[in-house]
């Protein structure tokens, strides 16, 4: 597991010292926003640069191994069965604020029943 809070950290901090400017990190493409909106999973966390909404977890998952699921949003519970459905396959999750449009990547981790035992076979 990849953990991006140290970045995220790093970011918000630039924009509240003026460093940055909220237009640079609140940019947000439609398609996310509108992930975010039917896909995305709320959370109980106020968006670190305009703390005026809660921010939406919105996943996806890639991998070979996938088909075409590969670069699609899912739910989390969607993500139970595909862990024993699939090979292994790469797991990210990102926040957006559809307020201002922030976005970041939070954390990535990976996911499935790893490659297929070929021990043994011709």
């Amino acid at each position: 597991m990849v953990d991006y809070g140290l970045a995220k950290k790093a970011v918000v901090r630039s924009v509240r010292a003026g460093r940055s400017s909220p237009v640079d990190v609140c940019d947000a493409q439609p398609y996310l926003l509108r992930t975010a909106r039917h896909l995305g999973e709320p959370t109980e966390r106020l968006c670190p640069v305009c703390e005026r909404e809660n921010v939406t977890n919105v996943t996806y998952v890639y991998g070979d191994s996938l088909g075409r699921l590969a670069g699609q949003a899912k739910v989390m519970s969607e993500l139970v069965e595909m862990a024993h459905d699939y090979d292994e396959f790469r797991v990210y999750v990102v926040e957006v604020c559809q307020g201002c449009s922030w976005n970041h990547l939070t954390v990535s981790f990976v996911l499935g029943n790893g490659p297929p035992d070929l021990v043994g076979k011709p």
